[in-house]
């Protein structure tokens, strides 16, 4: 099955309780969380007290992506904020296994992102310990920006490396997704999809139906 994962990174945050609302009730599965700390990646976002403030509206999963330095410090912190799943950059942390066996220990899902330029060999060690990979298809750190082709075998390789495993990954894809690339995406081996600004601008409605027709055609 695939997943819309809408980026509340590109919601309007004066509306925010409303916007999420319009998500659930438009039929996006997850609710994309980008955490941000100026450190990791250049820009600041939002944390904690955002998510609790949201976390009632909905029981959608929340899907939250820690772009963070030494995210460890803030699982127990982020479970008691409504996640779901937690996503760790393999690049952010020094000992990658014990973060996600950390993640798994408070009954999370777990899931490593990959940024561009980061090799999948970088998985050889843990694949078979994850719930889901996130593969980066722009640099982290802002919306909007444009898609890099090159991420599409990066997720075809991805998907094959899945396949012998035998078991049930999934593949995230983050970054320039829109209704124009999201079929190319699916069809190299992605099966969620996380889309800011494709959702957020023009009719969040009218958007997330597309999206999830375009999802529907491709399983």
């Amino acid at each position: 099955m695939n997943y819309l994962s809408p980026s509340l990174l590109s919601a309007d945050f004066a509306t925010l309780g409303e916007q999420v609302q319009v998500l659930d009730k438009a039929g996006a599965q997850f609710v994309h969380i980008d955490v941000m700390d100026g450190m990791f990646v250049p820009s600041i976002s939002f944390g904690m007290p955002v998510m609790k403030s949201i976390r009632p509206l909905t029981k959608r999963l929340f899907d939250v992506h820690l772009m963070i330095g030494n995210p460890d410090r803030y699982f127990t912190d982020f479970k008691e904020a409504g996640a779901d799943l937690i996503t760790v950059h393999a690049e952010a942390c020094t000992h990658l296994n014990r973060s996600i066996q950390a993640i798994h220990d408070l009954g999370l899902k777990a899931a490593v992102a990959l940024n561009p330029a980061t090799s999948l060999h970088t998985l050889d060690y843990i694949l078979e310990d994850l719930d889901m990979v996130l593969i980066m298809s722009v640099n982290p750190g802002f919306g909007g920006q444009a898609f890099l082709p090159s991420s599409l075998d990066k997720i075809r390789e991805l998907k094959e490396r899945i396949n012998r495993t035998g078991k049930e990954i999934a593949i995230e894809v983050d970054g320039g997704v829109n209704l124009l690339n999201a079929k190319e995406v699916l069809d190299a081996g992605a099966n969620v999809l996380v889309s800011g600004t494709g959702v957020f601008k023009g009719d969040i409605w009218e958007n997330v139906q597309n999206f999830l027709q375009i999802m529907r055609e491709a399983e």
